[in-house]
């Protein structure tokens, strides 16, 4: 992926003048397309089929400043624009492309990496403390740097000479009714997502393949305009069920198919010495031995298509029952709120009780009430059983100190003010799409380092754009899990597309925090959020002890995730470190 890209300020990156765009500035292997006529220019950066002709068709879009019409061919790019009195720059809805800026004396410079800018890099502790607490989607326009802002899956950035910079809209989607009308459009363009790309690839690509819909689906598609080698891991804690169906879509289509057998070194959370650590820490990072052992027989290949953000677009949360109670539908809201939780053998009290809660404190009364919570004292993690919120206060909050949770109650009070959608379906919806978007973001130096190049259909523009159009209530099924997909693409085999089950990483991350949980510990006790007073590793010491042993794994998602801050910030001093000297 073409990650060094930047213009403005003082900054400076070795590279290529973009013509057509002064003081932009790119890498020597990034992939850029223009079109130029008069003072109006366009350049698009990345993975895009775009003919030359399709780009001078949008020129008139750029005249009148109609900035999503950039932003809907196939594919994962960058969109740059100038009409003469402004310039334009945007990444992807869901924020693979990222772009970071600033506030300088001379202009607001940007770059698609924040080490271009020329601000120092230093981590943003608090945020990265309510990031744990409360996960990041409450601060989409914050980076992990002090100072440093990152653009929001879904939005441009409009720049105006002695102007402040503007956030523009370019979402664009257009609601249907129902999931049939929606289903055609989707189902085209996710096989446009997948097959233009093997096409263009022109030779084997290669292919997750872990058994479950979203891969599975993905590389039916691709077997169909081309030749797949797919690629799964499997270990002695893998699912069974995941194994066979992975076989049986290897069978079914005909292609290559390589299984990986994982032993304990390729256990979550090993951390190897010489392992990327990027720009942000992300979930991956834990799992980069298990990354290495799988991927290596399609190291090289032109491309290799993931089933990642599939979960995001094809099912929705129950999120989408809060909003039939904001539009005042709550007998249909209850009536599907039983039906769901019958099926899944639980009561419905506890679960209706936290929806009716969500929908009477909103947004902003749900964010002012857990700063509260905060406020008041040492936390009791939220039960992992209750019905989605806009805020729940889990383990990672149980961890904090009280300058901790102060400092997180104030970002949270700040949070509450910004304009975001009120509207649950809606807000939760993209907060996911973004979460998904900074998981495959942060993977690029990964991918990198294994000789990789991750492709993401699931997460194209206009695959989002399809996928959203349909009513979240519409995707969220409650016999037929991921009807969207049976909808859209019937020519998939009943055997897949009625499958329930989906497999999960829980046990092999309780096998490497038993592993690793001397070091684990260590790391988090040193670690700059233990040093600067914002977590008490005591606290995270009795849970990691607990999650080791296999009784508490409500927390393990916590611990994830402050495993992976602590140990990325602990790469980021040692580099600070080695430039001081």
């Amino acid at each position: 992926m073409e990650r060094e890209w930047m213009s403005g300020g003082t900054a400076a990156v070795d590279g290529l003048t973009i013509d057509g765009l002064a003081g932009i500035r790119r890498a020597p292997a990034a992939r850029v397309r223009m079109a130029v006529e008069g003072p109006v220019a366009l350049a698009v950066v990345g993975d895009c089929p775009a003919a030359d002709q399709d780009l001078r068709a949008a020129l008139p879009a750029v005249r009148v400043g109609r900035w999503d019409e950039l932003t809907r061919w196939p594919g994962s790019y960058w969109v740059v624009a100038d009409d003469g009195r402004h310039r334009f720059v945007c990444g992807d809805l869901a924020g693979i492309r990222a772009v970071y800026y600033a506030r300088g004396e001379e202009g607001t410079p940007w770059a698609t990496e924040p080490g271009l800018l020329g601000r120092p890099l230093v981590a943003d502790l608090p945020w990265l403390a309510a990031r744990l607490t409360t996960g990041e989607h409450h601060w989409p326009h914050r980076s992990p740097y002090e100072q440093i802002r990152m653009m929001p899956g879904g939005f441009g950035l409009l720049l105006t000479p002695a102007a402040p910079p503007q956030l523009v809209d370019i979402t664009d989607v257009e609601p249907v009714d129902e999931l049939r009308e929606g289903a055609e459009r989707f189902g085209r363009a996710l096989t446009d997502a997948v097959q233009l790309r093997v096409h263009a690839a022109g030779g084997v690509v290669g292919a997750d393949l872990s058994g479950g819909l979203d891969s599975s689906a993905a590389v039916v598609l691709a077997a169909d305009a081309g030749t797949v080698h797919a690629v799964t891991y499997t270990d002695g804690y893998t699912s069974g069920e995941d194994m066979a169906f992975a076989a049986r879509v290897a069978e079914h289509t005909g292609i290559a198919h390589t299984v990986a057998t994982g032993a304990d070194e390729q256990l979550p959370f090993g951390f190897a010495s010489g392992q990327p650590t990027g720009t942000e820490p992300v979930l991956e990072a834990a799992m980069y031995a298990m990354d290495t052992a799988y991927l290596h027989p399609v190291r090289g290949l032109p491309l290799h298509l993931t089933g990642h953000g599939g979960d995001i677009v094809l099912d929705a949360s129950s999120s989408c029952w809060v909003r039939l109670l904001q539009d005042g539908r709550r007998r249909e809201a209850h009536r599907q709120v039983v039906a769901f939780t019958r099926l899944r053998n639980t009561a419905p009290g506890p679960y209706w009780k936290a929806l009716k809660q969500a929908a009477e404190l909103g947004r902003s009364g749900s964010l002012e009430r857990a700063a509260e919570a905060l406020e008041r004292g040492p936390i009791t993690p939220e039960t992992a059983v209750a019905g989605w919120s806009w805020c729940r206060l889990g383990a990672g909050a149980s961890w904090l100190t009280a300058k901790g949770r102060h400092q997180v109650a104030a970002l949270l009070r700040q949070a509450a003010r910004d304009r975001q959608p009120e509207l649950a379906d809606e807000f939760d919806q993209w907060a996911a799409l973004r979460s998904v978007g900074t998981s495959a973001r942060g993977w690029a130096p990964y991918a990198e380092a294994l000789g990789v190049t991750p492709v993401y259909p699931y997460l194209d523009n206009q695959v989002v754009r399809a996928a959203f159009a349909v009513p979240a209530l519409a995707r969220r099924g409650l016999v037929t899990y991921k009807p969207l997909l049976r909808a859209a693409l019937p020519q998939l085999p009943d055997w897949l597309t009625t499958r329930r089950s989906k497999g999960s990483f829980t046990a092999q991350r309780i096998a490497g925090l038993a592993r690793h949980r001397d070091r684990l510990d260590e790391l988090i006790a040193s670690s700059p959020l233990a040093a600067g007073g914002l977590i008490d590793p005591a606290a995270v010491r009795a849970a990691l002890a607990q999650a080791a042993r296999g009784q508490s794994a409500t927390v393990i998602a916590d611990l994830h995730q402050l495993i992976v801050t602590c140990w990325w910030l602990t790469g980021q001093t040692a580099r600070r470190d080695v430039a001081a000297c």
